[in-house]
Formats: structure tokens, C-alpha cells, sequence
């Protein structure tokens, strides 16, 4: 006997999911709320019910309003691919191409954009409501929203697919809920992929996020979530984890890529661990505490900040100079440890220029222990076809534009160029003369660690013989 509770979009009578999947979803949801109306039958009554999306193209001209627990909305495929790169080479290529567009069960956000005050309207899924007790156990799983481009937003950027902007957000959740699940998903060319207020119990895991303004935003507050086994890149404007006043959040074994303003933003979070992710980015402020961020722990992380190699991205940058810190850090009571952190950059890209780079920048705050971290500064000189030197790192990325290879041959070049490396000049630790009563051991040698060391403990990195 099938299920009353399982619907197919292809399948339901209302609308046509092609054209317009959102009033199809919406006739859906409508049909479950009138036939789950008893909050307690036999201890239950309302069980919920799955939406299936099957593999294909489905356009969303209606927002989705979700206000019923025990939902989930589930595709068999993610379709997550890369539309940047495709929008960043010549249009007479794009016919030798094997696919252009992502695919899966792929939801096409057509929704027109939404006014500066009312960001809600433009998402494809808004998920509100009110009373007791919260909305519960809502899940996304396994399909796609692309929204597929990106347009003009007044700066000089020359192509409007590289802007991240386009007013649209994949998944908008407005009330305080609990045991939500965002788990193998496909989220690409959104302004912001997932916005999530007053986050409880929380699992965003195993995901491609990527090519979106933004990636993750809890807003609000919340506790008790986590962001783990993602995938996820932001573009320069935004950032590809953002958390406000959280609390308990666990953020773990990401792979997080270039170019968002910041891999990881805490604005007033406190005792939530950063640990064993990959972080690489082209601009300072990789990893930012701001506000009263105490008794967090960022530990066994790996963080990598190089330079934009791919041409298109050259011009766009988050605003933020070398003295800023790749880390930078306002609290109490922060566990910096374990790290390793490396900064590959051509000194002649180092602003302000002849500046010595910071890599972890303590800004204010006690208590701060900062410990073990191992600090790789390198900057990489090659000898250029007509006798200059340059930055090998780049001679590799210039080598692949000419030879009309891809942005990913581009990059990996890159993240592998570790021959003919010379050392740069770093600071490794800058503790501010407001910042009192913090702990540095061995994260750099008595020359690299810039700090008031009467006023806070300090031991060096042993150096070669001593």
C-alpha cells in the first residue's frame, strides 16, 4: 500500500513542476495540513510527509512556504557543478562542452529579486512559524537550487556572472526551530545559499555550497548546531561560514575554498570548536572573532592564504590589508593550537607594501592561549621567459592562461607549486597593548612574536642548535 505521506512532484495533480515547482509544493503542503489536522491521534496524528523530487529540471516562479514539522524535501542527485567557470570562457566554447548547466534534481530559482528590506522574498524555500512548540525536524536532502545568474550591481566589474549578486537565497528558515537537517545538497549562484535565524540541534553536513555570495549565515542566535563534511566556497563579498551570537557549534572536517571575504566569521560566539578543516583563501581575515567571542577552540585546522591565480578574479579582493591578520581575534579565553598555517604571497602583491605580513592577530581580550601552531611563510621567485623575476606561483597560472587550460588546472598548479621557495618575513603573533594576560607558546620565535611581554607569558619556538 503506498503511502498517503510520500508525494512525487511529477506526480501530484496541482500545477506543473517544470514550469513552476513552488505551486506544486505549495498544493502539497496545503493537502497535508488538511489531512493532519488531530495533534494527538493514538499518540501521533501528524506524522509529516516526504516531497520527492526526481532527477531533472524543475523552474520556481512561487516561493515555497514551509510551516508544518516532520518535512522532507528530497531529490536523488545534488547537480552540483561549477557555473563560474563556465561563465568565465569564451561563449563559442560553450557548445564543445559535455553539460553547461548543473543537473540532478535541480530546482532553477526564478523568483524576481527581492527588495534591499525584504531578503526573504527572494528565497526559494521560507520556512516560518509561530507558537509552540517550534517548527521541528524539516529537511532538505539531496537535490539542487541554482540561481543561475548573477547581474550588474554598479561596481566596475565588466562581467555580471562575477558580481554574487542577484537578491536570492536558497534556503530561508525566519523562526526558532529545532532538529533541522540540510544534508546533500547542491546550492550554486545564490547571493546567499543558506540563512538560517535561531538555529537548535541544527546539521548542515555533506553539502556543496559554493558560488554563492554567502554559504552559510546562522543569524540570530542559536546553539548546539553543526557545519561538518561540507564543501563550501563564498564569493568575495560574503562569507562561506557565518555564526552571531552562538553558542556550542561545531565546525569540522569542511574543505573550504577560495575567495570568500572570510572562511570562518564568529560575531559574539562562545565555546564552539573550529577543528580539523581545510581553509584556503586569497585575502586576510581567513578565520575572524569579532565582538565577545570567548572559550572557543580552533585546533588541528589546516589554513592556507595565497593569491588569486585565475585572471577573471584578479581586481576583487575583501577589502582587508596584510597587517589585518589571517586570524584575527577579539575575545577571552580562545585555544589557538595545533594549527598549521601557511602564507605563500609574491612580496610585491603585500599591502601596505614593504609590510611584514601578520598571521595570527590577537586584537583584544584575555586569557587567549595560543600554542603549537606551526607558521609556514614562503614567498616563491622564478625566472620569467625574458629574464624578470616573478612569482613562481603565478609563472604557473600565466603558463596555464596561455595555454588556454582551465580554472582547475590553474588552481591546482598553484596549490602545488612548492619548489624554489624563499622564506618570508612574518609576524606570526601580534598581541595588541589591550590585550592582556594571554599565552603564547611556541607559535614563532622571540622575533616573530610581537606582543607586551611583561603583560602577557610568552615562550618562543626553540630555534636550529639552541
Amino acid at each position: 500500500m503506498a503511502s498517503r505521506n510520500y508525494y512525487d512532484v511529477t506526480e501530484w495533480p496541482v500545477g506543473d513542476p517544470y514550469r513552476d515547482i513552488g505551486q506544486v509544493m505549495n498544493s502539497i503542503l496545503a493537502d497535508v495540513k488538511s489531512r493532519q489536522t488531530d495533534s494527538d491521534e493514538n499518540e501521533g496524528g501528524k506524522p509529516g510527509a516526504v516531497i520527492y523530487i526526481p532527477p531533472g529540471d524543475y523552474h520556481l516562479a512561487t516561493q515555497v512556504v514551509i510551516d508544518i514539522s516532520y518535512l522532507k524535501i528530497m531529490g536523488s542527485g545534488h547537480g552540483f557543478t561549477s557555473s563560474s567557470i563556465r561563465f568565465n570562457f569564451p561563449e563559442d566554447e560553450w557548445a564543445d562542452c559535455h553539460e553547461l548547466w548543473p543537473g540532478g534534481s535541480r530546482i532553477l530559482v526564478d523568483l524576481p529579486p527581492a527588495p534591499e528590506d525584504e531578503e526573504w522574498r527572494g528565497a526559494a524555500f521560507y520556512v516560518k512559524r509561530s507558537g509552540n512548540p517550534r517548527i521541528s525536524s524539516v529537511e532538505f536532502a539531496g537535490f539542487c537550487i541554482d540561481g543561475l545568474h548573477f547581474t550588474e550591481d554598479g561596481s566596475e566589474e565588466t562581467n555580471p556572472e562575477n558580481t554574487y549578486t542577484n537578491g536570492k537565497t536558497g534556503i530561508y528558515i525566519a523562526s526558532p526551530q529545532d532538529a533541522f537537517q540540510i544534508t546533500g545538497m547542491g546550492i550554486v549562484y545564490l547571493e546567499h545559499g543558506v540563512t538560517i535565524y535561531h538555529a537548535d540541534a541544527l546539521s548542515i553536513h555533506d553539502n556543496f555550497i559554493a558560488e554563492c555570495g554567502s554559504c552559510i549565515e546562522l543569524r540570530g542566535w542559536g546553539q548546539a548546531s553543526k557545519v561538518t563534511d561540507n564543501l563550501i566556497g563564498a564569493g568575495y563579498k560574503g562569507y562561506s561560514i557565518y555564526a552571531q551570537n552562538f553558542g556550542a557549534l561545531l565546525i569540522t572536517a569542511n574543505n573550504i575554498f577560495p575567495r570568500g571575504a572570510s572562511s570562518v566569521y564568529f560575531d559574539n560566539v562562545a565555546r564552539s570548536v573550529v577543528a580539523s578543516n581545510r581553509f584556503h583563501s586569497f585575502y586576510p581575515g581567513m578565520l575572524t572573532f569579532r565582538g565577545n567571542c570567548s572559550e572557543n577552540m580552533v585546533s588541528s585546522n589546516h589554513f592556507l592564504r595565497d593569491r588569486e591565480p585565475w585572471p577573471p578574479m584578479y581586481a576583487h579582493d575583501n577589502g582587508l590589508d596584510d597587517l589585518y591578520g589571517l586570524l584575527y581575534i577579539e575575545g577571552n579565553d580562545n585555544t589557538i593550537t595545533a594549527n598549521h598555517i601557511s602564507e605563500v604571497i609574491d612580496k610585491k602583491h603585500i599591502r601596505p607594501c614593504s609590510a611584514m605580513p601578520v598571521i595570527i592577530h590577537i586584537v583584544s581580550g584575555r586569557g587567549n592561549y595560543i600554542s603549537g601552531n606551526h607558521i609556514v611563510a614562503n614567498t616563491e621567485m622564478a625566472i620569467e621567459p625574458d629574464g624578470k623575476e616573478s612569482s613562481g606561483f603565478f609563472a604557473a597560472a600565466e603558463g596555464a592562461v596561455s595555454q588556454k587550460d582551465s580554472c582547475f588546472s590553474m588552481q591546482v598548479d598553484a596549490l602545488l607549486a612548492v619548489k624554489e621557495l624563499e622564506t618570508l618575513d612574518v609576524i606570526t603573533v601580534l598581541v595588541e597593548e589591550k590585550a592582556v594576560k594571554n599565552t603564547v607558546i611556541d607559535s614563532g620565535s622571540d622575533a616573530q612574536v610581537v606582543m607586551n611581554k611583561k603583560a602577557n607569558a610568552f615562550r618562543a619556538t626553540p630555534g636550529i642548535g639552541r
